[in-house]
């Protein structure tokens, strides 16, 4: 099994980028085993510079916070980490923000935010199909739903924390 960590701050530019992918999210990261979170961000936090990082857990305060557990087989679960072991520190893909009104595809991997991450680590692992979404269009909301859809199941509250 994985799991996900959907979230939003409180921060305006959290919020914008929730408003505008039509959801609750703003940020999607991997929770490991040891609780740290694996994911793409475009600014210095938890110690750790842009970019594909690990950094530690509640590296920021979460407005909204949902965590999505799902399962796998043991090969897709190590074929989906192993994934993104090869991404970390890669650059965060600034121009996949400008790609939402114009066309990027979202599965070039020489740079990711955090939904192309999480989305296409679920497609090399085989959790999720090859996903039929606009080249530039995998939004945290998005990538919520894509593993959802193949039994994710989400727990948490609007306060931020973990069910």
């Amino acid at each position: 099994m994985i799991r996900l960590q959907f979230v939003c701050e409180a921060a305006l530019s959290s919020q914008a980028i929730a408003w505008f992918s039509a959801g609750h999210f703003s940020h999607v990261d991997c929770l490991l085993a040891n609780g740290h979170l694996l994911g793409a961000r475009d600014d210095t936090v938890g110690g750790q510079p842009p970019g594909v990082r690990i950094r530690p857990p509640n590296y920021a305060k979460w407005q909204r916070r949902v965590v999505m557990t799902v399962p796998t087989t043991r090969a897709q679960e190590l074929a989906f980490y192993a994934f993104l072991d090869k991404q970390l520190g890669k650059p965060y893909d600034s121009a996949a923000i400008w790609a939402f009104a114009f066309n990027r595809d979202w599965r070039e991997p020489d740079s990711w935010i955090c939904s192309e991450l999480q989305s296409a680590a679920g497609e090399h692992a085989g959790i999720l199909p090859r996903l039929y979404l606009a080249a530039n269009k995998i939004t945290p909301v998005a990538c919520a739903l894509a593993f959802s859809a193949v039994g994710g199941v989400a727990a948490g509250n609007e306060r931020g924390e973990a069910a």
